[in-house]
């Protein structure tokens, strides 16, 4: 999508502090952190959000989530804990149609009641 951020940031069109990167995703600090550590990972396919995933989708998928894991050990985040969002739609509070996750921790991040 020729006016998505994300897609704008893998094409390097856009600077980002790049933390992990292979050939199915990115993972990178944002710009606008949420907790001491807040990393988002991003599928280098254009998938707007969680409603789009198919089947095929799968095998990124699942990297995706496993990279997590292997970017919080790396961070030094995994023994103390940390939390893997995902938004989708506008009232989630998206505001990248492009689906990542939100990888976050550093610090205590507070309890998160779900109703």
């Amino acid at each position: 999508m020729e006016n998505c951020v994300f897609c704008k940031i893998i094409n390097r069109e856009i600077p980002s502090e790049i933390v992990y990167e292979d050939e199915l995703m990115i993972a990178f600090k944002d710009i606008a952190p949420q907790a001491k550590v807040h990393i988002l990972l991003v599928p280098k396919e254009h998938i707007p959000n969680n409603l789009y995933l198919e089947g095929r989708h799968k095998p990124v998928i699942g990297h995706i989530i496993l990279k997590a894991n292997e970017i919080a050990k790396q961070l030094g985040i995994a023994e103390t804990g940390f939390r893997l969002i995902v938004n989708t739609g506008r009232d989630s509070g998206q505001e990248v149609p492009h689906i990542h996750w939100h990888l976050l921790g550093g610090e205590p991040l507070g309890r998160l009641i779900c109703k």
